[in-house]
This record gives structure tokens, sequence and C-alpha cells, in this order.
């Protein structure tokens, strides 16, 4: 996969804080090398965090996050300033633009305590240093920088490089689980709810980690399955189902061979599948008039048998025999108290990156609200949860 087609949930994720008028806007552009975000001198031109993909050199595929003021006022400023916090959740590192002539402030001190305690990667971008009568010397912590002469570009654009986190870069959606030459058949439904002409992102992800694994893919329909597997002459390595055929896929999938699902990978991919495993006993200890918070990590079009708000929820209601109530939630939003549910089930998350995915996982074990996965559930009430998850070197 290029730089330039990345998904967004792959790519490093850099939130630009500051209060109003410190030059974020202006930084971004002086880092890209390209007018991408609106620049004026009037305070508050940010109302809301903005999300853009490009490439940073010498990084390479990341999205910066341009947030608004911290020093935000009234009401709606206060709402602005939650919203800038909220982005903490998503980003691998942070830069905290200073105004140089003013200097770090309470709102900035508020805000590097937060990325301490998160422990958010970050460095200060000391700005506007061009209207300084001397400027001090840099630091690990802290770039003079001037957004408006380009002075101090270059090496604060080196120091956010040398911040990216390590953690997490050796994970693998399925490679680490193959050897060279093995076949991996993945099962794709074709129905109403199927996007026209391509494949889902994570079936795309799946398919392009089996091949740096120097493994085979093999694609079929859920309809063709025991049809592939006569004709393969040998066992699949493992077989990769959507969740929603499930049932249909453990059917006519041998014993012998290992059974798992694309969201149940990403569950171990992007989150802890072993609570996710342990969440979805929930189930069992719902009652009626309970709530359901069912979690989306996209937006897309609802369709008349939309996997989240019409499958869910049926599959669930005919397991547990209750009478629930169900709340749904999609792309960034997730909400700040998690009080109301006594569950939550998430999709895969392929359209969040890891940071984002596992706060959502950690705030609800903050809240002691259990929380699971759509694959881990749909394999759970079809009575098949042990075999999907055994590939993955769980045992229950």
């Amino acid at each position: 996969m290029s730089m330039n087609t990345a998904p967004n949930a792959e790519r490093v994720h850099i939130g630009i804080f500051g209060k109003r008028n410190a030059g974020k806007s202006s930084l971004i552009n002086a880092l890209t090398g390209q007018d991408l975000a609106i620049v004026s001198d009037v305070a508050g031109t940010t109302t809301d965090p903005v999300s853009k993909a490009m490439e940073l050199l010498p990084l390479g595929p990341v999205v910066m996050i341009d947030t608004p003021g911290l020093d935000d006022v009234g009401d709606l400023g206060a709402q602005r300033i939650r919203k800038a916090m909220q982005v903490l959740n998503k980003c691998d590192l942070a830069v905290v633009v200073v105004d140089a002539s003013e200097g770090i402030t309470d709102a900035h001190q508020e805000l590097l305590a937060r990325l301490e305690a998160k422990k958010i990667p970050h460095i200060l971008a000391m700005n506007k240093c061009d209207l300084l009568d001397a400027v001090p010397a840099d630091t690990a912590a802290q770039r003079y920088v001037s957004a408006a002469t380009g002075a101090g570009i270059y090496a604060l654009k080196e120091a956010i490089a040398h911040l990216v986190p390590t953690e997490g870069n050796g994970r693998r959606i399925i490679a680490d689980l193959l050897q060279p030459n093995d076949f991996v058949v993945l099962v794709v439904p074709i129905d109403s709810a199927a996007p026209k002409g391509r494949l889902i992102l994570p079936q795309q992800q799946t398919i392009r980690d089996i091949l740096e694994a120097g493994a085979n893919a093999i694609v079929c329909r859920d309809t063709e399955l025991k049809a592939t597997l006569e004709k393969l002459g040998q066992p699949p390595r493992m077989v990769v189902t959507d969740s929603q055929a499930f049932k249909r896929v453990s059917a006519d999938t041998p014993k012998d061979v290992p059974l798992t699902s694309f969201s149940i990978l990403f569950a171990r991919y992007k989150g802890r599948l072993d609570s996710a495993v342990h969440g979805v006993t929930a189930l069992d200890q719902l009652k009626d008039g309970d709530t359901v918070l069912i979690a989306e990590g996209c937006t897309h079009h609802r369709q008349c048998d939309d996997i989240g708000t019409v499958k869910l929820p049926k599959w669930i209601e005919t397991y547990t025999g209750k009478s629930l109530h169900f709340a749904f939630t999609s792309g960034g939003s997730f909400p700040d108290d998690l009080s109301p549910y006594q569950l939550i089930v998430h999709c895969g998350g392929c359209m969040l990156n890891e940071r984002e995915m596992k706060y959502r996982i950690a705030h609800a074990q903050d809240e002691g609200i259990p929380m699971t996965n759509y694959g881990i559930l749909i394999s759970y009430v079809n009575g098949i949860l042990s075999r999907a998850v055994q590939p993955l070197g769980l045992t229950i």
C-alpha cells in the first residue's frame, strides 16, 4: 500500500493544539508546504477539529488534526475546548503551538498535564520567533519556529518524526499466523448490504497482509465456500469470514480447519481480544429494559438490513429473550457518559486508529461497562465462539 493511499486509521495521527491566534493553522501549512488550513487574524477561526490526511516528510503518511483554541470563550467556546480535548483520544503525538512572545500559560500547562497523564508524546512549537529580539536555543522539549518565515520548520519536522511511538509497529492483522505458501480462504458474502463494485476496508487490508506474508488469498462467497474447499485439494491454513455469515460458514467448514472472522481479527489488531471475549458474556445477564449501545467507527448509508441497527438488535433479543433498548453511535462519536448502558457492542474499528480504539475500550472498563465486538457476539450467539478465537491463540 503506497503512502498516498494509506487508510487514515493506519496513519500517524498528529494533534495540533494551542490558544487562539497562536498560529496553529499557519504551522500546519508551513509543515506541509501547502495551504491546507484556513489562516486568519480573527481569533477562533478554527471552530471544530479538522482532520487532514497528508504526507509529512520524513515521517510519511499522517493525519493532521487542527483543533479549536484552548482559550475560547463563552458557552460555545467551552464546547469547542471540550471537542479539542476529545482529540487527545486519537492522537499518536501532539504539537503544542505557543505564541513565543506570550510564552507558556496556565492553559498550556493544563494541556501538557493531560498529555503526560495520557502518555502522549508531545513537543512545544514556540511560534512567531521572528518577532522576538533574541531567539532562545532549542531543547528536546521545545523548538522555536516561525510559520511566517519558515525558520525552524525543518528541525521541527525532524523532531516530530522522532516522537512517533514504536509500540505496536509490529502489529499484523493475520500475517503472523501464517507461513509462506499457506492458503487462506476469505468468505465475502455479496448481498444487498455489500458495497457495489468493491471490497470493504477490512477485507482489502486482510488480503494485503496475507500477500505480505507470502501466503495466498482465495476469495469466495459464502454460497460457494463448500465447493471452493472441495476443489482446493488440501485444507487451507484458515478460513476467514464476514461475521454475518458465521453460522453457514461454520457448518460448511470442516472442524479441523481453523475458522475466524474479519471482525475478530480486527479485535486483536486494534484492541484487546481477551477483554472483548470476556465482555460478551454480559449478554447472559441482560434484563428487560436494559440498554445496549451499538457503536461503529465509520459512517455509512443505512440499508434495510443494516448489521448495526437491524441485524444485531434482532440477534441479541432472540438470544436473550429480553425486551431491550438500543442506542447507536457512529464515526468519531462515542459517549463520555456510559452509565446508561449495560453492554457495548463495537465494530471491528477498521476506520479508527489503535489509540482511539483502545481509549474506547479503556473508557468502558473504567466505567465498569462490558464491551465486546460484532464478530465475537455473532459467534457467541451461534455457539461457535470457542472455535472462532482458537486460531488466535485463545482457549475458552
